[in-house]
């Protein structure tokens, strides 16, 4: 049986790094870890499973930088984000985070992505809620077309 992490790392807490290699040390098989590039402090979109939002969505540090970390110290753990809000990033930028990182951790990495729960971290972004799954498909392409073409050229 494989047994996975997904969690927050914030600076409140225990590192990147070092949760890597404790998990590593223990026989998981793999650390994933959430993205939001900020919470709004006026916020109307309900928090995923109610009541108030949990400290750590205020404070959770990047997944590309920790998980970079991560790969640097460990060796077997597989890396991945749970998940990339895609439709808040430059694709193009995203697309060489997520190739570099994969590069460095030796092709450990798994890139999850979702089109996300709060509203107003969206539209912050210039992403409309209404059309975030299209937008969604549509950057997945272009990062494929990124991925396998030497000369990439996309028309979304």
């Amino acid at each position: 049986m494989k047994i996975g992490i997904t969690t927050f790392v914030t600076d409140e807490g225990i590192s990147g790094p070092k949760l890597g290699m404790a998990l590593e040390e223990r026989g998981f098989e793999s650390l994933f870890l959430p993205e939001h590039s900020h919470i709004p402090a006026s916020r109307r979109s309900p928090a995923p499973g109610g009541g108030e939002l949990a400290r750590e969505y205020y404070r959770a540090l990047d997944p590309f930088v920790t998980l970079g970390a991560v790969a640097a110290v460990t060796e077997r753990l597989v890396l991945g984000t749970g998940v990339t809000l895609l439709i808040q990033r430059d694709v193009i930028h995203t697309a060489k985070e997520i190739a570099t990182l994969d590069r460095i951790s030796n092709g450990r990495f798994v890139f999850g992505v979702g089109a996300g729960w709060n509203r107003e971290e969206m539209a912050d972004h210039g992403t409309d809620p209404r059309t975030r799954g299209a937008l969604l498909d549509e950057q997945l392409r272009a990062i494929r077309q990124i991925w396998t073409e030497d000369l990439a050229e996309f028309h979304g």
